[in-house]
C-alpha cells in the first residue's frame, strides 16, 4: 500500500473491510494501458453493490482510458458483473502460473459523459468510510 501512496497516478488499489475483516479488493495500474485487478469480494459482501462502488472509483481514476483486465474462464459471475461494467471477451487466453485458465476482458475508452446510468450512479454514489477504506 506504501507503493499506491507515492504512484497514486499509476496505482490504484482500495480495501473493503467489516470491521477489522477485509473482505474485498480492487487494484490496478496504468503503463502502456490500464489494467484492473486484482478484484474480489468475499461471498457474503457480494450482492450488495459494492463491486459497482469499487468499480465507480476505478473509472474515475482511470478517467475514460481503455481497460483489461484478466479473469478465471470458469467464474462466470465475475464475466457477467463485468459485462454489466461494459467490459467485452477478446478471445485471449492464458493459463495462470501453468493451471487456472483465465480470459481477457476489455473495455473501450468512455468519455464520463456517455456512461451508462448504472456507472453514473454508481460514481455519484458517496461510498461508506465504514465499509469501503483507502489504505494508503
Amino acid at each position: 500500500m506504501d507503493e499506491v501512496a507515492r504512484h497514486p497516478d499509476r496505482l490504484f488499489c482500495r480495501v473493503v473491510r467489516s470491521g477489522a475483516e477485509i473482505t474485498g479488493v480492487l487494484c490496478g495500474r496504468r503503463d502502456e494501458f490500464v489494467t484492473l485487478g486484482p478484484m474480489y469480494l468475499l461471498k457474503e459482501a457480494q450482492g450488495h453493490g459494492i463491486g459497482g462502488q469499487l468499480m465507480g472509483e476505478f473509472f474515475l481514476w482511470a478517467d475514460g482510458a481503455p481497460l483489461h483486465l484478466w479473469v478465471t474462464e470458469y467464474n462466470g459471475r465475475a464475466i457477467r458483473f463485468y459485462e454489466r461494467h461494459g467490459f467485452q471477451l477478446t478471445g485471449e487466453r492464458e493459463l495462470w502460473r501453468g493451471r487456472l485458465p483465465n480470459v481477457r476482458m476489455a473495455r473501450g475508452a468512455v468519455s464520463c459523459s456517455i456512461l451508462g446510468s448504472h456507472e453514473t450512479r454508481a460514481m455519484r454514489n458517496v461510498i461508506d468510510h465504514k465499509t469501503l477504506s483507502q489504505n494508503r
